[in-house]
């Protein structure tokens, strides 16, 4: 391919050794450049491509986008003002525009997003379709999956997956969006058709300074949609209902507590920790990108939680904009068996546990909310507390934990640093430690704490009694918290079938 064919798509300041060159492909890491790449020098938090790009002409780069002219390199250069922007444009013509070539739906949400996509690839699967999923979990094409590496890929490789999907005849592609994939451009030159914002709450602010500044990224996706695309927000969560006045994209709401949504949710019951409720759209929805029936239907949820409502409004609404059929829908729905650590019922005998990934407090207060509207005798809390988020995000967490406990009956909590089950990444610092002992304390919470999550895991079932509740609740340092526990009750419980009792561990990809 001649390079001038794509470098239109950029906007270049100034030129240095301007040549009609041939490429073979482009590269932003220069140990992966090959002969004939173009090589794209972006800044990074921890390392800047521009100190990397003799390194790349050496191994065979043929020209460098840059930020700033390299001196000492004979390839071609084109400075621009953007080079992360500019890698994702430069991918998306580098493989023909792939996204403009699929349905594609673009979900994001602080808490929901893995589930949501998965609920959504359920109902597109079960209508017969061959679909593509990328994610936090997995990179799916079609039959072929592989685990992730980032929730949102660098563009480059984004896009070089939508192009392998489109190779696949892929048709549907279902992905997570990342509040850093939109700052960082990873998703510039995405041609979303769908585009979904279910729910912010307070995460990552180390990396956007600001909760300001994170909803102003998380938002990008709904507010930049053009007018030929659907938007769906929920009408419960202020964030997501303040964006239907600030895109052109078609509207379309969801909302449990709402009576003004478009598709609501209706006589729910959760009384057993898996949903069932009816789906009520009062009018016919024309979108661009399909048609929505008025109707009701009733559906019934195999994947528990109050937060799988939403998240099965979010996905249903993509499914009817999709041409499924209700009774597709309705099958898919109670089919699906949810997403690891997402509220996930991993055992349900005489008493019942749930493995969840407690990331933040919104998490926090969706869990907690299902258990108190299910029925059952007392909760026993195992908490691995969050390592290398800092005081305020374990504060939060602390404290949504102290605002549930007298709902909940909990007056005692299990706690883990999971001091062998972390990598350097995700170890607990002494004042991450302290800050959520010291809340506790205040609270009046007894705190058994443990540096090793095998004994908080242990501790935990050793205490539960018939129709207790369990809950294996924390990040990465909980990953391995179903592992131990499903090991503990073999070994408490040597009649219990094997088989069975390990079934959630076989299709695992963290924590075993």
């Amino acid at each position: 391919m001649k390079f001038s064919h794509i470098l239109p798509v950029i906007g270049i300041e100034q030129k240095r050794n301007e040549q009609d060159i041939e490429i073979t492909g482009l590269a932003y890491n220069s140990r992966n450049v090959k002969p004939g790449d173009v090589f794209v020098c972006m800044r990074g938090v921890k390392a800047d491509g521009h100190t990397f790009a003799k390194s790349a002409v050496e191994a065979g780069a043929v020209a460098l986008v840059v930020e700033e002219f390299i001196d000492g390199v004979d390839v071609p250069q084109y400075r621009v003002k953007d080079a992360r922007s500019s890698l994702a444009a430069l991918a998306d013509a580098y493989y023909s525009h792939p996204t403009q070539h699929m349905k594609t739906i673009g979900i994001t949400a602080t808490n929901g997003k893995t589930s949501t996509s998965f609920m959504a690839n359920a109902i597109l699967e079960e209508h017969g379709l061959q679909t593509g999923l990328i994610g936090t979990v997995v990179v799916k094409i079609g039959d072929k999956a592989e685990p992730s590496e980032l929730t949102t890929p660098e563009s480059l490789d984004l896009q070089r997956y939508f192009s392998e999907m489109v190779e696949s005849d892929i048709q549907h592609v279902v992905m997570e969006v990342s509040s850093s994939a939109l700052e960082l451009d990873r998703v510039g030159s995405v041609d979303f058709d769908i585009v979904t914002f279910n729910n912010i709450s307070r995460e990552h602010i180390d990396l956007h300074s600001s909760f300001e500044n994170y909803v102003m990224h998380k938002s990008k996706l709904v507010t930049r949609a053009g007018v030929d695309k659907v938007a769906i927000l929920n009408l419960d969560d202020s964030y997501s209902a303040a964006l239907q006045d600030q895109t052109d994209a078609f509207v379309v709401t969801i909302g449990v507590e709402s009576e003004e949504a478009d598709i609501r949710c209706v006589d729910l019951d959760l009384s057993t920790g898996r949903a069932e409720f009816t789906v009520s759209i009062a009018d016919t929805l024309e979108t661009p990108q399909g048609t929505i029936p008025q109707g009701d239907f009733r559906v019934s949820l195999g994947t528990p939680g109050y937060h799988s409502v939403y998240n099965s409004l979010v996905s249903i609404a993509i499914g009817l904009l999709c041409d499924a059929p209700i009774e597709t829908i309705q099958r898919a729905m109670k089919n699906f068996a949810g997403v690891e650590r997402r509220f996930e019922m991993i055992f349900e005998e005489s008493f019942k546990i749930f493995d969840d990934h407690f990331a933040n407090s919104g998490n926090i207060d969706i869990t907690l909310s299902t258990l108190e509207k299910m029925d059952y005798k007392n909760l026993k809390l195992v908490y691995a507390i969050r390592g290398d988020r800092g005081v305020t995000v374990n504060r939060e967490n602390a404290e949504a934990i102290v605002r549930w406990a007298p709902k909940l009956g909990l007056t005692e909590v299990i706690a883990t640093s999971s001091k062998s089950d972390v990598t350097a990444k995700d170890v607990v610092a002494e004042e991450e430690k302290a800050v959520f002992l010291d809340v506790m304390e205040a609270a009046g919470i007894k705190v058994h704490l443990f540096d090793e999550l095998p004994e908080a895991v242990r501790q935990g079932l050793h205490q539960a009694e018939d129709n207790d509740v369990v809950l294996l609740a924390g990040c990465q340092g909980m990953d391995y918290g179903a592992k131990y526990a499903l090991e503990e009750l073999s070994s408490m419980h040597p009649e219990l079938d094997k088989e069975k009792l390990f079934k959630p561990l076989a299709t695992r990809v963290a924590g075993v």
